[in-house]
């Protein structure tokens, strides 16, 4: 049965469990990377309306941010150790008398062996929910002052006066 322990304590799940979160962290880095990118693309992005030109996130497009909310992990392992021993013997004796003499014989056949048996599964399941989360406040403040900023640069002026 030690042998067993030893097995399953040689299983590396505080690694697995070490990559598995820095393998999401990496992942949430790259959502969040390629949503500042979609904004700067509809920044960059103009639309001709009414003779005039907007970015798309003037009209009101907006990127999505993602997040990871839920991530499970299961290990599931099986380790069976078996060991058995056999031992066998065998005695055969035959004898004869004749006269004068004796004659015997004997046969002695031992067996031994041992086996060992030793078996292992294991299996894994990962499981994580993507959601998607409102903009960042700061970013959906700058964004609706960026809009404003540019609707009232298309805006007609008000500033000339009328004198008669």
């Amino acid at each position: 049965m030690g042998r067993i322990t030893r097995e399953i304590q040689n299983a590396p799940l505080p690694e697995m469990i070490k990559s598995l979160g820095i393998g999401i962290a990496e992942a949430q880095r790259a959502l969040d990377r390629v949503s500042m990118d979609l904004a700067k693309e509809l920044v960059n992005t103009k639309v001709e309306m009414g003779g005039e030109e907007y970015s798309l996130l003037a009209l009101g497009f907006t990127p999505t941010f993602y997040q990871f909310v839920d991530t499970f992990f299961e290990c599931k392992m099986s380790v069976s150790m078996m060991e058995s021993r056999e031992f066998g013997a065998s005695v055969s004796v035959t004898g004869g008398f004749n006269v004068g003499f004796a004659a015997v014989s004997a046969t002695v056949s031992a067996s031994y062996s041992q086996k060992y048996q030793y078996s292992a599964e294991a299996s894994s399941l990962v499981r994580t929910k993507l959601v998607t989360v409102p903009n960042p406040p700061v970013f959906e403040q700058r964004l609706q002052a960026m809009i404003q900023t540019e609707l009232d640069s298309k805006r007609p002026s008000n500033n000339s006066n009328t004198s008669s």
